[in-house]
């Protein structure tokens, strides 16, 4: 025989293993709270906009077709630009002013750049444990880059638009999106494991489980017997027993 979805049996069995799907979920949402609060380590996010603008010396002298080009060229080089701002050659100058021991290696790993497409803005950022820290990496490497993109590209044209600002606000974990996910998942596995427990669970409790494991019909049934009616049955039975006993003695 086919075997059918009944949505009433699904809604049984998710009432009847609601304890277990509860505990599943509010404990994967306790684990992961517990992790976010107390195992890793917050990160904090700071940020240095670089305006890339036309030569300083040629300033006076472009007109607005002047300009126009001057722009393309200057968004033509963010791309480099980006690419020099995590450069050995920079970033070893960066950790050398810092004085703190941190390396170029690890700088390489906690700044990354964004630029906006059609624009002259590069943004440092940079993202560290410790807030401070995360703002004078940002405002440092900007500041080296800006000097040393004289010497490289010979040419003049970056100016520091934003220093970082310290942000208190970690950006990592993102506590509450966690727990969140973690509570959903949760709840997940618990009616998963509800599922797998009603389907290995090979007892059969009522008619139709039989009929429908056997594809027999039920033609009777044995009715569980209270056990306050059996003793009344056997009071009844001896206080029978005892007339007749009485009556054939009479």
């Amino acid at each position: 025989m086919e075997e059918t979805i009944d949505l009433k049996e699904i809604i049984q069995q998710l009432r009847k293993r609601l304890f277990l799907i509860l505990a599943i979920t509010i404990g994967a949402g306790i684990l992961m709270a517990l992790v976010s609060f107390f195992y890793l380590t917050p990160i904090y996010q700071s940020s240095t906009k670089l305006l890339i603008n036309q030569t300083k010396g040629d300033q006076t002298t472009l007109n607005s077709s002047n300009l126009q080009s001057e722009v393309q060229g200057n968004l033509q080089l963010i791309d480099t630009y980006n690419e020099i701002i995590k450069s050995a050659s920079i970033l070893d100058k960066v950790a050398d002013k810092l004085g703190t021991g941190i390396t170029s290696s690890q700088l390489n790993n906690e700044i990354s750049i964004a630029s906006t497409e059609n624009s002259q803005v590069i943004t440092i950022v940079v993202q560290d444990a410790n807030p401070k820290q995360a703002a004078k990496i940002a405002d440092m490497t900007a500041e080296v880059f800006q000097a040393e993109i004289v010497k490289i590209m010979k040419i003049d044209n970056v100016n520091i638009l934003d220093y970082a600002k310290v942000n208190h606000l970690p950006v990592k974990p993102r506590s509450l999106m966690n727990i969140t996910i973690a509570l959903v998942v949760g709840l997940m596995v618990g009616i998963a494991v509800a599922f797998l427990l009603h389907y290995f669970d090979r007892t059969l409790k009522t008619e139709k489980e039989i009929e429908n494991e056997l594809g027999l019909p039920v033609i009777g049934l044995i009715s569980k017997i209270d056990e306050s009616n059996v003793a009344e049955f056997k009071k009844g039975s001896s206080t029978r027993t005892a007339a007749r006993s009485e009556n054939f003695g009479s």
